[in-house]
């Protein structure tokens, strides 16, 4: 597949089949966001200021969504590779309404929601750390675009949310920020 075909193949995905996706291609679509790359130097994927890493993963995970993965939120930590539950049962409907009603965040197998801690970058750049935030947020998403495909899955990015409800369903602290909604799945052709 030729980079146009992908990149369109990508611009297209609107909606979602109700096939769900394997544990292992969540695993790399995790990975792929937020994933150690040195361990020692604590490195990840996506570039980060300051390498402070302020984002946090957490999946939204629909019924019969991932192979042999029960419905619920997930947190996903880089150190370990895992995922832990936070809240057990389909939070996808109550997600999808906190987001515009945008159906296709109902649809997808998961839903990765990124959410910011802003007083670890705030720390250091001051004013300008919501800036270093949703580039990488941005640089992030990206990633999951790029490995969705080449997964043979599909990826958008949801801004239109409302930032408490967001953060209360999935249970995020008051410190986070809510940045985004990456619903994935597989598309249906």
């Amino acid at each position: 597949m030729s980079v146009e075909e992908a990149l369109a193949k990508r611009r297209s995905v609107r909606e979602y089949a109700s096939a769900p996706i394997t544990l292992a291609r969540l695993s790399q679509l995790l990975w792929a966001a937020q994933g150690l790359t040195n361990a020692r130097k604590r490195l990840r994927t996506s570039p980060s200021a300051g390498a402070l890493y302020p984002l946090k993963l957490y999946v939204v995970v629909r019924e019969g969504g991932v192979v042999d993965l029960p419905a619920g939120v997930y947190l996903y930590s880089p150190e370990e590779e895992r995922i832990t539950m936070v809240k057990d049962g389909d939070r996808s409907g109550q997600l999808r309404a906190t987001a515009l009603d945008q159906e296709m965040v109902g649809q997808a197998a998961v839903n990765i929601v990124t959410t910011a801690v802003v007083q670890r970058a705030r720390s250091k750049y001051g004013e300008r750390a919501l800036q270093y935030i949703y580039q990488e947020s941005g640089h992030a998403a990206e990633n999951v675009f790029l490995q969705a495909v080449s997964l043979g899955l599909g990826a958008a990015v949801i801004g239109a949310f409302d930032e408490e409800e967001t953060r209360s369903i999935i249970e995020a602290g008051q410190e986070e920020r809510p940045v985004y909604i990456q619903p994935v799945g597989v598309p249906l052709r």
